[in-house]
C-alpha cells in the first residue's frame, strides 16, 4: 500500500470512527447500566452466578447488594477451579488467556481474560489513535516504524489456557497493516533480561524512520538516554521524523522535562491507562489533559470515596454519582469474570460531558504512617510545582516516613530524589516543597504546625539509585513500577546508601 494512500485511508477512518464514538460519550450512563444486566445475565448460569443468585439482579442496587467488593485473594479460589481446568465458574467457558502478573500480596495472579474481553483491549488502543489522527488531520506516523513496547510475546501454555505478561499477549493482536512498521523483531522481544532487551532495540532502531514509540516513562528514558549515549545526537535529532510518544503506567507529569529534554524538539504525548483486568482510558484530546473513560468497553465501573475505601458498606457510587475533582478507588465489574474487583487504582474525574479522568494514585501507595494519608497526585503536583519554582530535573523520587530519628529529634517525611540537573539551591527547593505539600494537604500542615512532625527533608541520590533499587528486586523491565509513597523504610533503607 503506498505511502499517500495509507495516510489518507487513516484519516477517513479516523473521522468515521470519532463520528460514531460521539453516541458512547452521550450515552454513558445508559450504557453502563445496560452493560451490568447484560454482564449478570451472561454469567447467570456460572457458578459464581448461582452462588450469589444473578437470576434475581434487575438493577443496579440489586447487584451491589449481593455481590460484595472483592480483590485478588477474594477471587482466587474460582480463579484457581479455573486453572484446572473446569468451566463456567466466574463467566461462560474458559478464558482464552490468563494475563499473568506480579502481585505484592498474592504472589503471581493470574487475570482471566475472556474471547469477549480480548478485542477491547486493542479497540481502545485503536480508538485512541483514531482520535489523535483526526484531531491532528495529520497521519504521517503510520507510514514509519514503531515500537510497542512489550513483554516477551512468547506465551506459555499453562492448564490449557495461553498465559503471560499482557503487553506479550496483546502482540498477537496487533493488526496486519501495522505488523510491517512494527519493531523490534520477535527475536529480541523475546529476550528476558531487560537490559540487553533494551541494548538490542537501540540497535534495531537507531538508523530507522522511527515515527511512533511506546513505553512507560522510565523504560523511555532508559532508552533515549542509551541512543544519545551512543549517538551524541538528542532523540528528534536522530528521528526527525518522531511525532508521537504513548505512554502509561505511572503519571507522565514527573517525567516530562526530562523526557523533553532528552527529545530535544516537539514530539505529541498521548496517555493511556491500561492493565491486565482491562484498557479503561486514553487521552482523546493530546493538547489537554484527561484521559476519556471507556463506558462502551465491556467494563462496568463503580466507585468508592476514597476516605471510605476499606470500611465496611463503604458507599458505591456509579457514574450519575461522581462529583469532580474527588479521589475514588476504582472498582471494576469485566466480560472476562472480575466482579465488583478493586483494581487498586484511584482516580479523579476533572470532566462529566465526556467522562475523563485522572489517575491519581493507587488505593496501597499512600504515606500515612501519622495519619495524614498523603496520595500520590498531591505528591507529584507538589514536586511539579517545586520544579517550576526552583529549575531542575528529576529522575524519579520515594517518599518515606521517619518515624525515629535520632533521640529528641520529631519525626518526618523523608524524600529520596535523583536529580537529572539539581537545583541551584537544594535547601530552598527542599522548603518550597514542604510548603507545597502543606497546602496540598491539610492534616499534614496540621501535624507540621501542631509540632508532631519537623518539615520535610532530602536525600539527594547518586545517579541509576533507582536502577539498581530496581535490578536488586528483579523488576527492571518496561512494566515495573517502583511506588512513590510508602509507609515503610524497605525501599528507603537501600536508596539511602546511595546518598551523596
Amino acid at each position: 500500500m503506498g505511502k499517500f494512500i495509507k495516510k489518507t485511508l487513516a484519516k477517513i477512518w479516523a473521522k468515521n470512527h470519532v463520528r460514531k464514538s460521539q453516541d458512547f460519550k452521550s450515552n454513558a450512563l445508559e450504557d453502563q447500566q445496560d452493560l451490568l444486566l447484560d454482564l449478570v445475565k451472561t454469567a447467570e448460569k456460572t457458578l459464581f452466578g448461582r452462588e450469589h443468585q444473578f437470576e434475581n439482579i434487575k438493577t443496579i442496587e440489586n447487584f451491589q447488594k449481593q455481590v460484595s467488593v472483592s480483590d485478588y485473594e477474594d477471587l482466587k479460589s474460582y480463579i484457581e477451579r479455573t486453572k484446572r481446568g473446569q468451566a463456567n465458574i466466574l463467566w461462560p467457558g474458559n478464558p482464552e488467556y490468563f494475563a499473568k502478573t506480579s502481585g505484592t500480596t498474592s504472589g503471581s495472579k493470574y487475570i482471566p481474560i475472556s474471547k469477549e474481553g480480548m478485542p477491547f483491549q486493542t479497540d481502545a488502543a485503536k480508538s485512541m489513535l483514531f482520535h489523535y489522527i483526526n484531531q491532528k488531520n495529520n497521519a504521517d506516523f503510520v507510514t514509519g516504524k514503531m515500537i510497542f513496547l512489550q513483554g516477551s510475546p512468547k506465551l506459555q501454555e499453562e492448564f490449557g489456557i495461553k498465559t503471560g505478561r499482557l503487553s506479550g499477549i496483546v502482540a498477537h493482536h496487533i493488526p496486519n497493516y501495522l505488523q510491517k512498521n512494527r519493531l523490534p523483531s520477535f527475536k529480541t522481544n523475546e529476550i528476558e533480561d531487560w537490559e540487553k532487551k533494551v541494548d538490542q532495540i537501540v540497535l534495531e532502531t537507531e538508523n530507522e524512520n522511527m515515527t511512533l514509540i511506546s513505553g512507560i516513562p522510565p523504560w523511555l528514558i532508559m532508552y533515549f538516554e542509551k541512543l544519545i549515549e551512543r549517538n551524541g545526537k538528542k532523540i528528534k535529532d536522530l528521528f526527525p521524523n518522531l511525532q508521537l510518544i504513548i505512554t502509561g503506567g505511572v503519571n507522565y507529569e514527573p517525567y516530562r522535562e526530562k523526557m523533553e529534554n532528552l527529545l530535544g524538539g516537539k514530539v505529541d504525548i498521548l496517555q493511556t491507562f491500561p492493565a491486565s483486568e482491562g484498557f479503561f482510558a486514553f487521552q482523546d484530546d493530546y493538547k489537554k489533559e484527561g484521559l476519556l473513560l471507556q463506558t462502551n468497553h465491556g467494563i462496568f465501573y463503580e466507585f468508592i470515596p476514597l476516605e471510605e475505601y476499606g470500611k465496611e458498606n463503604a458507599t458505591r457510587l456509579t457514574l450519575k454519582d461522581i462529583e469532580l475533582n474527588k479521589d475514588y478507588a476504582l472498582i471494576l465489574t469485566t466480560n472476562s469474570g472480575l466482579w465488583a474487583y478493586s483494581i487498586g487504582d484511584v482516580v479523579r474525574f476533572i470532566s462529566k460531558k465526556p467522562y475523563r479522568i485522572l489517575v491519581s494514585g493507587r488505593t496501597k501507595h499512600f504515606t500515612s504512617a501519622f495519619g495524614e494519608h498523603v496520595i500520590a497526585f498531591e505528591v507529584e503536583e507538589a514536586i511539579k510545582a517545586t520544579v517550576l519554582k526552583n529549575p531542575s530535573q528529576i529522575t524519579e523520587f520515594h517518599l518515606a516516613p521517619q518515624v525515629t530519628p535520632e533521640t529528641g529529634k520529631l519525626p518526618f517525611h523523608e524524600w529520596f530524589i535523583e536529580f537529572e540537573k539539581e537545583p541551584e539551591n537544594l535547601d530552598l527547593f527542599r522548603k518550597t516543597l514542604d510548603t507545597e505539600m502543606r497546602q496540598r494537604n491539610s492534616y499534614y500542615d496540621d501535624l507540621i504546625s501542631g509540632n508532631i512532625l519537623q518539615p520535610l527533608k532530602i536525600v539527594n541520590l547518586q545517579k541509576n539509585a533507582f536502577h539498581d533499587y530496581a535490578k536488586s528486586e528483579g523488576k527492571l523491565g518496561g512494566q515495573n513500577k517502583i511506588p512513590r509513597l510508602a509507609n515503610d523504610r524497605k525501599i528507603a533503607d537501600f536508596l539511602e546508601k546511595f546518598g551523596k
